[in-house]
């Protein structure tokens, strides 16, 4: 069985599943293990590893410490081809449905796909979908995109049709690194009641709450990242496991 389909499976029996996103640029090397064996702990489903922007040059180095101190699934969340390592279990394969770039949507990927299969690891099919938070994030910026707007469910919807029609087999609703807020509720049901593959949400979420909310809205997978930019917020992750497992904490 596949990455996909082992945490889609769990997902199924826990109600939904919990993914931390780890950004090289924002997390240090002498932090990190300890920071990955204590999400760990607290039952996070997947690590994701990647960013829109990676400066510092971290991308391998980061993914061979979270892969040597987890116990769950790594993935990469790739900003640029650059970001594909066989350390991984899997990559998401993005296509920025929702932007208009050819380079983000399929350019990236014609360079990226030997690649991948030469690296022996599962790609993801991925429609990423970019939408308006509050204020310019990186994703936006370095993609030359126009994002979503939050207020008009109809674009997101046919945008994700669009995209289980093209046989994506997950779509990812996205409002971006550092959002001042996350997707809203309403926006979430009317895309995950539209369409039958799967529905990342991430992006601007920074309580257990919200996080439950977007599975009761119909999410499969919730992604948080900055919130753990604080290292005060690490006891958190437990708190989240708990409010996306719905249905093993009821």
């Amino acid at each position: 069985m596949g990455v996909l389909n082992q945490l889609l499976e769990k997902a199924r029996l826990n109600g939904g599943g919990y993914f931390v996103l780890i950004d090289p640029d924002t997390r240090s090397t002498p932090e990190l293990k300890a920071f990955v064996r204590e999400i760990c702990a607290c039952g996070v489903d997947a690590i994701l590893v990647g960013g829109s922007l990676i400066i510092g040059g971290g991308f391998h180095e980061t993914l061979d410490i979270v892969k040597t101190e987890s116990d769950v699934p790594v993935i990469i969340f790739p900003g640029s081809v650059a970001q594909v390592s066989n350390r991984a279990d899997a990559v998401l394969y993005i296509s920025l449905i929702s932007g208009r770039n050819p380079n983000a949507l399929f350019g990236e990927h014609v360079i990226a796909a030997p690649v991948i299969r030469k690296l022996g690891i599962e790609p993801i099919s991925t429609g990423y979908m970019l939408f308006e938070s509050g204020k310019t994030t990186t994703a936006e910026f370095m993609s030359n995109t126009r994002p979503l707007p939050i207020n008009k469910p109809e674009i997101a919807m046919a945008h994700a049709l669009a995209a289980q029609y093209l046989g994506m087999s997950t779509v990812y609703l996205e409002a971006g690194s550092g959002a001042e807020h996350s997707i809203p509720n309403q926006l979430v049901k009317a895309v995950c009641d539209y369409i039958d593959i799967p529905v990342f949400v991430g992006g601007g979420i920074r309580t257990p709450d919200e996080a439950r909310a977007k599975v009761e809205a119909g999410a499969t997978f919730i992604v948080t990242g900055n919130v753990f930019d604080n290292d005060a917020n690490i006891g958190l992750a437990k708190e989240f496991v708990r409010a996306v497992h719905v249905k093993e904490h009821f």
